[in-house]
């Protein structure tokens, strides 16, 4: 399963049909598109902190998705109405302040539907920090 779509390519349709993932800044990029696969990264900054110095569950849940969506896109195409409909993440370990990656594969791309799974660990780092699943509702070409 070859991409169709570059990474350079989704992160433009992004920019252009999603700009408030920037509303704080620019902190998520497309590191990687691959057959199957891609890699997305979160710089996360002091937003996305809670008590104690980890980075927060919603941030790490939206990079998932983000990843999730960044994955599909790249084997479907601009389809900018694909939509989530199941999601669930385990939080395994406390992530350590910095970036973030989210290493998404797809695990079946249907007519109507995809599934995605995703790990997340800090860079450099193999073990994951959580691991998430994504249902995705691609609509009718």
């Amino acid at each position: 399963m070859q991409p169709i779509m570059t990474a350079e390519k989704i992160m433009a349709m992004l920019d252009r049909e999603f700009p408030q993932i920037h509303a704080g800044g620019r902190v998520y990029s497309i590191d990687r598109v691959s057959a199957g696969e891609a890699v997305v990264r979160l710089s996360a900054s002091d937003v996305h902190l809670r008590p104690g110095g980890t980075v927060s569950g919603p941030s790490m849940m939206s990079l998932a998705d983000l990843a999730a969506y960044v994955v599909i896109l790249a084997h479907i195409g601009p389809v900018a109405l694909a939509v989530t409909t199941s999601f669930n993440i385990n939080f395994l370990r406390k992530p350590e302040p910095g970036d973030l990656l989210g290493t998404c594969r797809l695990l079946k791309l249907g007519k109507r539907l995809a599934v995605v799974e995703c790990g997340i660990a800090g860079e450099g780092d193999e073990d994951l920090v959580a691991h998430a699943t994504a249902t995705y509702s691609v609509p009718p070409r």
